[in-house]
């Protein structure tokens, strides 16, 4: 089945896919689904709300690891679990193996839940599609681990055969939570670093003009294709990618102090000298140009990647 391509679904809607599978089909109906903007909504300020920007926040999205932390966390409880049925399935009749798996899977689904909590949170109301969709998959991950907890307690109450059967019924319930996992972060982007594909341009390009630029203040320039703010100091000009790696906010919409930008979205920090992170919630650096000026015009070029 094929839908033409650029078309919409609607206000709100996704745009329309080439090839609508089975699984596309499901994730783009909840993406349309307008009956969980409140909930979400509501939940998602709860979330920023409870964690601010500073060190709590910084260690649930992942600053000190250098990428968000949720997607490698989930691969604990989802091969925890996974593993616990296929002993199953092979005829491991020790179900020792299993209880501890499943346990593992269970003390893991915590910290997963805060960080993938976290990441989702900081989603955009432009990005109503990615709120609809994160919260079916938190409530098909919540639901997954309490039939995974009512498995490991028949488990041990002697039930193996239905500790089995609720396990695979949980491993079911994770498969499609997980594809929905993925959707948000392969398809829609949410962790992935913003600037990863338009570092910038690596030979001198024009920027601004010179007299654009005033002291301390942010300037949203743009140099080949790639969005640019210049911050002119007592010492010449600071040039770093425009575009928030965390969620692709405009970093000239933030506040200057000194040389430190800070994002007006979720509040990351970055240093002008040398476009790293010096707050969360971000985790990658900003790319990085060399500034010059010349005959009332500023020019950059891509200095590093971070």
């Amino acid at each position: 089945m094929a839908t033409t391509t650029g078309s919409t679904d609607g206000p709100g809607g996704p745009p329309a896919t080439a090839k609508a599978t089975p699984p596309r089909l499901l994730v783009d109906a909840l993406e349309r689904a307008t009956a969980l903007d409140v909930p979400a909504e509501k939940i998602a300020k709860a979330v920023r709300d409870a964690l601010s920007p500073g060190k709590v926040k910084n260690a649930l999205s992942g600053t000190w690891f250098g990428h968000a932390v949720h997607p490698p966390l989930t691969d604990v409880v989802i091969g925890a679990f996974t593993s616990a049925s296929l002993l199953d399935l092979l005829g491991d009749r020790s179900w020792t193996a299993q209880e501890r798996l499943i346990g593992v899977g269970i003390a893991a689904a915590v910290p997963t839940a805060l960080t993938g909590a976290s990441d989702w949170a900081d989603a955009e109301p432009a990005d109503d599609g990615v709120r609809r969709v994160g919260l079916v998959h938190a409530n098909l991950n919540t639901t997954a681990l309490a039939v995974y907890a009512a498995s490991l307690a028949a488990r041990r109450r002697g039930a193996y055969g239905r500790g089995a059967a609720l396990a695979l019924a949980g491993m079911a319930i994770l498969t499609v939570s997980s594809y929905l996992g993925g959707h948000m972060s392969f398809t829609r982007g949410v962790g992935a670093n913003q600037t990863a594909f338009d570092p910038g341009p690596r030979e001198w390009t024009y920027a601004a003009d010179s007299a654009e630029l005033a002291v301390g203040e942010p300037k949203a320039a743009v140099a080949g294709d790639a969005p640019v703010l210049l911050v002119r100091h007592e010492h010449g000009v600071h040039a770093i990618h425009d575009r928030c790696s965390h969620r692709g906010c405009a970093l000239s919409d933030g506040d200057i102090d000194g040389h430190v930008v800070t994002c007006a979205c979720h509040g990351s920090r970055y240093d002008l000298e040398d476009g790293t992170v010096m707050r969360g919630p971000a985790t990658a650096g900003q790319p990085l140009f060399d500034a010059r000026e010349a005959d009332g015009r500023v020019e950059v070029r891509l200095a590093r990647r971070n």
